[in-house]
């Protein structure tokens, strides 16, 4: 007899973008979705949304104690059932010159975008080891093709990304003897609430000698052209149901420019294309004047 078992999954940062497409497409195909959100109101509107196959999950991604209590919340309710999935989509981007940015920043995204994505893993993972269907879950870390090429202005963010792509390896290693998988998305720039996020970039470092390159920057420009969300949702549905999924689907915005050329270049090569493109010799032909 073939089992009525409803499959659960968790997801981290569902409020908005990736994370919530990921969840409304999850419930639509019949999964039972526990999401982290970090407020009352965004737990509610998401109630309303998604209806009783949702579970809001409240806490802090940088909590490691009410990420357990969100275990034992989840645990209470899949019982002997245990994960499906785990999806760790939470993460941050906060562009600016390394230079400039304060270490602070850089040492926040590695402690959203890394070291929660291991509190996440370690304290899910009883729960992923096995089900009563037999098959142990799946984890799904969102990564970015930053994970794999850092452009200039993004270094806090592709350095986190690097660090998740290689915590990513290691898991995937090691959790070979639970059977459970480890699978990476790398997106190009998706449409995203991200982009509102990152608009301090063209007043922020005002001061510093990368302005006159920054104050031209038009994200919205970068928007326009930037994938939709459910673009990434289905690699993300894909890494958790088909029968061999890859362990990195890349999902790149325009593949040709970003990501296969930036990979067959030579270093070098690629550093005087970003230099002509950003146009760095005005700046230092300032700086050689001042």
């Amino acid at each position: 007899m073939k089992s009525t078992v409803t499959k659960s999954i968790v997801i981290t940062g569902v409020s908005t973008g990736i994370g919530h497409g990921t969840a409304v497409e999850l419930c639509r195909r019949g999964f039972r979705v526990f999401g982290s959100v970090r407020t009352d109101e965004q737990a509610a509107r998401l109630q309303r949304e998604l209806g009783t196959a949702f579970t809001p999950l409240l806490f802090d991604v940088t909590d490691a104690d009410a990420i357990g209590r969100a275990v034992a919340t989840v645990r209470g309710e899949v019982g002997d059932g245990g994960l499906f999935g785990l999806v760790n989509n939470a993460g941050i981007a906060n562009p600016g010159p390394l230079t400039s940015v304060s270490p602070d920043v850089l040492r926040r995204h590695f402690e959203v975008n890394v070291v929660s994505v291991l509190h996440m893993v370690q304290a899910f993972l009883p729960l992923l080891r096995g089900t009563k269907e037999g098959r142990p879950g799946r984890i799904v870390n969102i990564s970015s093709v930053s994970g794999r090429i850092a452009y200039p202005f993004m270094g806090p963010y592709a350095a986190s990304k690097h660090a998740l792509e290689a915590l990513s390896d290691s898991l995937r290693r090691e959790l070979m003897i639970y059977g459970v998988d480890v699978i990476v998305i790398q997106p190009g720039s998706v449409d995203t609430p991200i982009w509102d996020k990152a608009a301090h970039l063209n007043t922020t470092f005002d001061g510093t000698d990368y302005h006159p390159v920054l104050k031209h920057m038009n994200l919205s420009d970068a928007r326009h052209t930037a994938l939709p969300v459910s673009a990434v949702t289905r690699r993300i549905v894909d890494a958790l149901v088909v029968k061999r999924p890859k362990a990195r689907y890349v999902v790149p915005d325009q593949r040709v420019r970003y990501w296969l050329l930036p990979r067959w270049l030579p270093d070098r090569w690629l550093d005087r294309a970003i230099d002509r493109l950003l146009n760095f010799q005005k700046i230092r032909d300032d700086i050689n004047r001042s």
